[in-house]
Formats: C-alpha cells, sequence, structure tokens
C-alpha cells in the first residue's frame, strides 16, 4: 500500500499499518473527512464572535462539539460492542453529512442564531461520538495486534496533518467566502469515508452467545473499566489532562484576536501551529515508545503543554505564540495517544468499544467542563489570567504520575483463555433458561500458606467480578480449617458461560498462583447450582466437566442453591 514511499519508510515500524489496505483507505478517507471537520471547526467560532462575541458564548462552541462525547460514549461503546462495527460508522456519517447541510442551508440564508449554531454544532459531536468507539475499536480488526500502537499514532497524525493547514485554510475560506463556505466544504468532506466504508467487508465471527442487551453491556463495559486498575488509572489521568488542557482551545479565536490582534486568518494560523506540532508528535511517538515508558512520556507532556499555555498567555508576539502552540500540539497528541493505546492494549476484544468509549467520556467530558469553566473564568477575570492559571495546574499535575503511574500493558496476552466446544454449545441449549447459576470452587490450603492464599484470591475476586460474577465471598471451613470455599453467582446459564470466556490468558497466571497453593493430589473441586423452584421436577443430574479450571474436573450440573450461612 506505499508503493510511492522509499523502501526504508515502507518497512519502518511507523509506517506498518499501511501495509493493511482497509487501514490505509479508511485513514486516506479520514484525512479528507478531519480537514472539513475543521474547516468547519473554525467556522463556526468565527461566525460566534460575530453573531454572539461574548467570551462564554464562544467557548460552548467547543464545549458543544465535546459534550456529546461525555453525554453518548459509553452507549455508543455498547452499540459498537453489539452492532456490526461498519454500520455503526456508516450510520455516524451520515448523520454528520445531513447536519452539516442543514447548518450550510441555514447559514447561507441568514437565519443563523447563536443557540441554531450550538444546537447544531452538538448534533454534529453526537455524530462523532456515536463515531469514536465504533472508528476506534476497528482498528484492531484492520492491522495485526503488534502494529496497534502504530496505527493509534497513525490516525492521530491523520487528524494533525489536517490540524496543521485545515484551519489555515479554514480561515482564508472563512475570510474570504464566509462561514457558510466553510460548512459546505465540511459536508462534502464525509462523502469519501461513507464510500470506503459501504465497500468495506469487515469479517464477522459467528457468535456463540446471543447478544448483550444494551443496559447489560454498558453495565459490563463501567465495571469492567472500574475493575481493572490500568484503565482506571488512564481515566483519572484523561479527565484532569482534559479539564486543565481545555483553555486553549476554548479560547482560540480570543487569543488571535485579543492577545495578538488578528483575524479569521491569524486564527487558522494559530490552529495549524498546534496541529504542526501535534504532527511531530505523532511522528515521533513509536520511537518514543521504544525508548520511554508510558509514564514517562506522559509525564513529560503534561509539563510541557502547561508550559506552553502559560507561554501563549504572557505572549503578544506572533512567532513566540506559534511556537509555544508548537509545544502544546505535541504534547497534546503525544499524551492523548498514551491514554489512548494503554486503554486499547489493556482491554481485550469483547470489550475495548466500551473501554475507549469510557475513556473518550471522562477526557472529553473533562475537555467540556474545562472549556465551559474557561468562558466562565476569561469573562470575570480576564483571558491571560484564565490561560496562566490552567496552564500553571497543567504542569503541577505531572505530578500525579508519582501517586498514579501508568503502566506497560503492550505485554499482556488478553486472548481468551478457554475456547468455544461443543461440550459448550450442548450447555447453552440444554440450560439457556436457566438461573440463577451459584459456583463453588473448594480448595485445600495449608495453615503456612492461608495468608499468601487470601492475597492471591484478592486478585482473583477482582478478575471474577470484572468479568460479570456477583455476590463473591470466600469462606473457610470451622471444623476443617485448611477447606476453603470459593462462592460466586451469575444472574443465568448464558452468563455464566459469558463471564467463562472472558477469561483471558494473562488472568490464568493469577488463577496459576492460587492453584499452585492448592494442597491435594486432585484440583479444586467445582460445583454449579442452578435454582430450582420446590414445585417443579428435577430432572436427571447431569456430570459436565469443569468450565473453571483447567483439569477437567466433575461437577454437577444442576442442584439446589443453600443460603450461606
Amino acid at each position: 500500500m506505499l508503493p510511492l514511499l522509499p523502501r526504508s519508510w515502507r518497512d519502518s515500524p511507523t509506517l506498518a499499518p499501511f501495509q493493511s489496505r482497509i487501514f490505509a483507505m479508511i485513514w486516506s478517507a479520514s484525512l479528507i473527512s478531519n480537514f472539513g471537520t475543521l474547516i468547519q471547526a473554525v467556522g463556526a467560532s468565527w461566525m460566534m464572535t460575530s453573531i454572539a462575541p461574548s467570551a462564554d458564548m464562544v467557548a460552548l462552541v467547543q464545549a458543544s462539539t465535546t459534550l456529546p462525547i461525555m453525554l453518548l460514549s459509553l452507549v455508543s461503546g455498547a452499540t459498537a460492542d453489539i452492532w456490526d462495527r461498519r454500520l455503526v460508522m456508516l450510520m455516524a456519517q451520515g448523520l454528520m453529512l445531513v447536519v452539516a447541510a442543514v447548518l450550510t442551508v441555514i447559514a447561507y440564508l441568514g437565519l443563523i442564531t447563536p443557540w441554531t449554531l450550538l444546537a447544531l454544532t452538538f448534533l454534529l459531536g453526537c455524530g462523532i461520538a456515536l463515531y469514536g468507539p465504533a472508528w476506534q475499536s476497528s482498528v484492531g480488526e484492520q492491522v495485526p495486534r503488534a502494529d496497534l500502537p502504530s496505527a493509534v499514532a497513525l490516525n492521530s497524525l491523520a487528524f494533525n496533518i489536517a490540524r496543521t493547514a485545515g484551519p489555515a485554510i479554514g480561515g482564508v475560506i472563512v475570510a474570504k467566502a464566509g462561514p457558510p463556505a466553510a460548512f459546505l466544504i465540511n459536508g462534502l468532506s464525509y462523502l469519501g469515508l461513507i464510500i470506503v466504508l459501504a465497500l468495506w467487508r469487515r469479517p464477522r465471527p459467528a457468535p456463540f452467545l446471543p447478544p448483550e442487551n444494551m443496559f447489560m453491556a454498558m453495565g459490563a463495559g463501567v465495571r469492567y473499566a472500574r475493575l481493572s486498575p490500568d484503565i482506571r488509572t488512564v481515566l483519572i489521568r484523561g479527565a484532569v489532562f482534559g479539564v486543565l488542557g481545555s483553555s486553549i482551545w476554548a479560547l482560540m479565536p480570543l487569543i488571535a484576536r485579543d492577545l495578538i490582534g488578528g483575524d479569521a486568518v491569524t486564527y487558522g494560523v494559530l490552529l495549524g501551529a498546534f496541529g504542526s506540532g501535534a504532527v511531530l508528535g505523532a511522528l515521533g511517538s513509536t520511537s518514543l515508545r521504544k525508548r520511554y515508558t508510558n509514564e514517562v512520556i506522559v509525564r513529560a507532556s503534561t509539563a510541557a503543554f502547561g508550559i506552553g499555555t502559560v507561554l501563549t498567555a504572557v505572549s503578544s508576539w506572533h512567532a513566540l505564540s506559534m511556537v509555544a502552540l508548537m509545544m502544546g500540539g505535541a504534547s497534546w497528541v503525544l499524551a492523548l495517544s498514551t491514554f489512548n493505546v494503554t486503554v486499547q492494549v489493556s482491554s481485550p476484544r469483547w470489550v475495548v468499544g466500551r473501554t475507549v468509549a469510557i475513556y473518550q467520556m471522562v477526557t472529553f467530558g473533562g475537555l467540556s467542563i474545562g472549556s465551559w469553566l474557561s468562558g466562565i473564568v476569561a469573562s470575570h477575570l480576564g483571558l491571560v489570567i484564565c490561560l496562566v492559571s490552567s496552564g500553571t495546574l497543567m504542569a503541577i499535575s505531572a505530578l500525579l504520575g508519582r501517586k498514579l503511574p501508568l503502566r506497560q500493558p503492550e505485554g499482556l496476552n488478553l486472548d481468551p483463555s478457554r475456547t468455544w466446544s461443543s461440550e459448550n454449545r450442548a450447555q447453552l441449549d440444554r440450560l439457556i433458561d436457566t438461573g440463577p447459576v451459584v459456583v463453588t470452587v473448594e480448595y485445600r490450603i495449608a495453615a503456612e500458606d492461608a495468608e499468601a492464599f487470601r492475597l492471591a484470591m484478592r486478585e482473583l475476586r477482582r478478575i471474577r467480578r470484572r468479568d460479570g460474577a456477583k455476590r463473591w465471598s470466600l469462606m473457610q471451613d470451622m471444623a476443617t480449617p485448611e477447606i476453603w470455599i470459593e462462592r460466586y453467582h451469575s444472574p443465568n446459564w448464558i452468563e455464566h458461560l459469558r463471564r467463562h470466556h472472558r477469561f483471558t490468558v494473562s488472568d490464568r497466571e493469577i488463577e496459576r498462583k492460587v492453584l499452585d497453593l492448592h494442597q491435594a493430589d486432585e484440583p479444586p473441586h467445582v460445583r454449579h447450582l442452578i435454582e430450582r423452584r420446590t414445585d417443579e421436577p428435577v430432572g436427571e443430574r447431569t456430570a459436565t466437566t469443569d468450565p473453571h479450571l483447567p483439569s477437567g474436573s466433575v461437577s454437577l450440573a444442576t442442584g439446589t442453591e443453600a443460603e450461606p450461612g
């Protein structure tokens, strides 16, 4: 896919994802769409400075685009994991095309008002919110897993290439032809991506289990993110970065107009400087990740972004402002792409759409809230004070890495450790309507290993709950203290099988630590107890191989649940 590039470039790890035809096609079409999006953003922001020039209204243009990402990302992520991601992406692009057309017509007719503009940019944000999780989670289907970090960086590069020239082009278009022309170009830019997505024949594996409903899927995504330490750390760091980094985005039109004394072209040039820095950051991200840890990259990027914001605030010199914004752009893309890669590499395929969506929700939610706060602070205390304050706090927030450091999840093997079998199919057909299911696992632990066992079980408990187990408990036999019993529930047999097959190869290493402490010739005894009503005839007890431990010990598939204690 890179025949026009030198061979040394084609062999570069940074460009390896382009060897995938579909990735190259979507990337190219996205690049064009990104140009349209940024040209539209310049038109909307600059139009607001003329129809409602107060700082809080200008800042709301940015907030109206990012707010839907906070509100809708979780629904969008669940949709991306449940439905065909290609169709979700097509729906989102179609929505944005229609909204862009309406915005163009209203603007040309001179019927636009501040709140109409905000409402339509909000709808465009809804399209972005729907598209983002499906697109980002589909990257793992477009390239090999080893190329995923480079693919994420290249997607950031596509946006930032557009950011380099798009705002400047948008500024010229707005200055010469007015904001309606910018809106028209944005609408046309969606057509290429719609055509590419329509032609993509995405591989769809035949599902073994029926899909989750929307509420269960959203709950599973939140639960997975909450009980995954690596993802939870990214969410906290991303939210802080979004809130404190929002002032540059929200107040850029006012920086161009009030601090530098420019016009729409100046605004576009400043955004282009930010985008140029972001391109440099995206191009250097792969080599930086080979030399430095994720934490070092994010900590340095956070501090540099804060410094760049402060320099922008105190500078009235165009050249210095551009250098400061270039520093901010490089820091922005390095931090956010590192967050994004960490979330994707820390998530198995069944939930990656939801975890990416939750990451977007908190990061862009922080960006939206921060944009609103920036407008209020700038209106009451002044533009310079707002920028200096947010930049200083951003630089200080780099110290969060001492308390919540990012880990290196690239070595995790998140492939399922269990495989579907004909026996699973038979169990599902026979027990599909049964539930709830109670699982008990009986361990025999020596007294001297009891504390080590409890510590190991604490981590196994987190994994069980993360994958969907309910009411987990660990009990010790009072008469025979070396007997320990693990107990947890699933709402029905389908959810039991679903949880069972969410167990990954990396999780097996944690399970092995527990099994190594088990003192018996045979593996721990596992029972599966299915609730039966007292007025219901109980069928024949059916033995089934144990789906929880690699030993294949025999356990009971039906029985009567006994209340503990």
